[in-house]
């Protein structure tokens, strides 16, 4: 009799035990905050712009340390001018040499560009009426990117060309993220104390444009307005809002010895307000290596993008 009410006091004893142990943890569960939602991820992207010169059709044996380069900076997105004599199957094999299993060719005649990237491109848009060289836009890694070439010698045509390309603009989603990236051919107001300094600036376009029979000068001057135009629809000079002095992108020891005139800032990489602001850092890549690698410096830009 005794062992049984021992056991039963016992048992008592271990259910009050359970009782409360459960209701603790009921109260404890009920007070544990609600689940929150993931993280967003972040990822950098890197994107780089260069006019690679006739598309190495003079002075090939560059190539290889060309390819090296592009190997070494890792870019995730490419915008590429003057790729003579391309074909599609050539940019491709270019593009697995820096990891790209993804290019598109504006086309394959003159002065093409064309855009690589490690991810897949689509929305490929390529436009040849209105421009001297073409217009080639895409959308990859979440933004979409156009390589521009402006026409080199005539500021007109860069004005009309300006004029389509921030219409075709006005086609894409009011939200979109965009990225311009090439070889602009003209000069933005953020250089002009620069230029301005120059004493062979004006006199060397005077020579170039009776050899050429060309346009570049405006009112005998230079024409900033092309630039300008980007800027009033928004559109940031990235790699201005990021150095700390100017540094010009044409031209190189390449083609030293040649009347190629004073060191200027053709190359840029501009963005809308949304995309410019990820923008980690935009420079001009000038050295040793990239001065015989064609008469144009390569320009890049280093984005951190969200994940929606």
């Amino acid at each position: 009799m005794k062992n049984s009410n021992e056991q039963s006091r016992l048992n008592r004893r271990q259910f009050a035990i359970s009782a409360v142990a459960g209701a603790g943890a009921l109260l404890t569960a009920c007070r544990l905050p609600r689940s929150q939602p993931a993280a967003k991820l972040s990822s950098k992207l890197k994107l780089l712009s260069y006019n690679v010169w006739y598309g190495f059709t003079k002075k090939p044996e560059r190539k290889a340390n060309y390819l090296k380069f592009m190997q070494a900076q890792a870019p995730d997105v490419v915008s590429l001018q003057e790729l003579n004599h391309y074909t599609p199957e050539k940019l491709a094999d270019d593009a697995k040499a820096w990891g790209h299993p993804h290019s598109v060719l504006l086309k394959e005649k003159g002065f093409p560009t064309g855009i690589t990237s490690s991810q897949p491109i689509t929305a490929v848009k390529r436009t040849i009426e209105g421009y001297h060289h073409g217009l080639l836009r895409c959308q990859t890694h979440g933004i979409h990117v156009y390589a521009i070439h402006l026409h080199p010698g005539n500021w007109e045509i860069r004005i009309r060309e300006i004029d389509l390309l921030l219409k075709d603009i006005a086609t894409l989603p009011r939200d979109a993220k965009v990225a311009l990236a090439g070889d602009f051919n003209t000069f933005s107001l953020h250089d002009k104390p620069v230029y301005d300094r120059s004493e062979d600036m004006i006199p060397f376009f005077k020579r170039l444009d009776v050899r050429t029979k060309g346009k570049n000068l405006r009112n005998r001057q230079l024409d900033y307005r092309h630039l300008k135009r980007l800027e009033d629809a928004g559109f940031v000079d990235l790699i201005n809002t990021k150095r700390k002095a100017f540094v010009g992108t044409f031209p190189t020891p390449l083609r030293e010895g040649e009347d190629m005139g004073p060191d200027r800032r053709l190359d840029y990489v501009f963005a809308t307000p949304n995309l410019a602001a990820t923008c980690q850092a935009a420079a001009c890549i000038v050295n040793d290596t990239t001065g015989l690698l064609s008469d144009h410096q390569p320009v890049t830009a280093t984005f951190e993008l969200t994940a929606k």
